[in-house]
């Protein structure tokens, strides 16, 4: 008898979403920084035990947005949250709750009922924050989901809230959560082949693992202006375009000398099969985080 669902994670910006579905498939399979918004879809971590199939929805960090862009990623962390069977809440151990938390606890609480979609409270980072720390905030938590609960007319599905405390980065109490994710899933077919950890397409792969350099080693207002996309794709030889929206940004992000654009190439390419030939451009798209239009054509 096989068992499969689905698990969305939720919550504000830097929680470390991303870490923790990379650190439950066991690989990398979501780009991860320090630059709050670095996911900016739905990607999907897949992982398979014995007869039980889980696909980690990761998702957008809930935030209030300056821009059409953001207003999207918004759209986009809720829409994850649809037919799951599990939501998970992150919260960070070693920082003060939150509008963003409250927010995402709040979709969790909306989103739970009492025999399912079951709510869990991931409090993230106790390795930060340590063992008196977490206890702290796992009772802060608590205190805000009650009161959320209440305000909402939510009480009916506190007794079946569940809380957890993990460290991402370390992996510390994430077998429990895990544990406890994989007995919630309901009878049903699998939806992924067993050998499958994610449902990125290769070319939006590469893609992303240069935004990923990219956003590490820029700085300020430049993070958020840039979109990769690849334009060629024929193996070994890709091509990606990092496209920014101001002519000033392009010489940014190449760097003097090409210096920076180099570095980007060397640390993305690292990750890609032996032989890959990658080769960057750099393109302007005027103001595109504004323009339904060139963001519907990016697929965003």
């Amino acid at each position: 008898m096989t068992r499969s669902g689905f698990c969305a994670l939720v919550g504000r910006p830097n929680v470390g979403k991303s870490t923790l579905v990379n650190a439950i498939v066991g690989t990398k399979v979501t780009i991860t920084s320090n630059t709050p918004h670095t996911t900016r879809g739905l990607v999907r971590g897949i992982v398979t035990e014995g007869e039980t199939q889980v696909i980690f929805v990761d998702t957008p960090g809930l935030h209030r947005p300056a821009s059409r862009l953001g207003h999207r990623l918004n759209e986009a962390a809720r829409a994850g949250t649809d037919g799951v069977d599990v939501i998970a809440v992150l919260v960070d151990a070693s920082a003060e709750i939150g509008a963003g938390d409250r927010t995402a606890l709040t979709l969790g609480l909306d989103t739970a009922r009492p025999r399912g979609p079951r709510l869990v409270v991931v409090v993230n980072k106790m390795d930060r924050s340590g063992g008196e720390g977490t206890a702290r905030q796992l009772l802060e938590v608590q205190g805000v989901v009650e009161t959320l609960a209440r305000e909402r007319g939510r009480e009916e599905v506190l007794d079946s809230v569940e809380y957890f405390p993990v460290s991402a980065r370390t992996g510390r109490g994430v077998p429990d959560l895990v544990a406890f994710i994989f007995a919630q899933m309901p009878e049903g077919p699998w939806f992924f082949p067993e050998e499958e950890v994610s449902d990125v397409p290769e070319a939006v792969w590469v893609a992303e693992l240069v935004r990923e350099q990219l956003v590490r080693k820029t700085r300020q207002e430049i993070p958020h202006s840039i979109h990769c996309r690849v334009s060629e794709f024929e193996w070994p030889h890709v091509t990606v375009e990092i496209v920014v929206e101001r002519e000033s940004q392009k010489g940014m992000v190449i760097g003097k000398g090409g210096h920076l654009l180099k570095e980007v190439g060397i640390g993305a390419r690292r990750q890609l099969p032996e032989g890959c030939y990658l080769e960057l451009r750099v393109v302007v798209e005027d103001d595109w985080q504004r323009r339904d239009d060139v963001m519907d054509r990016f697929g965003l």
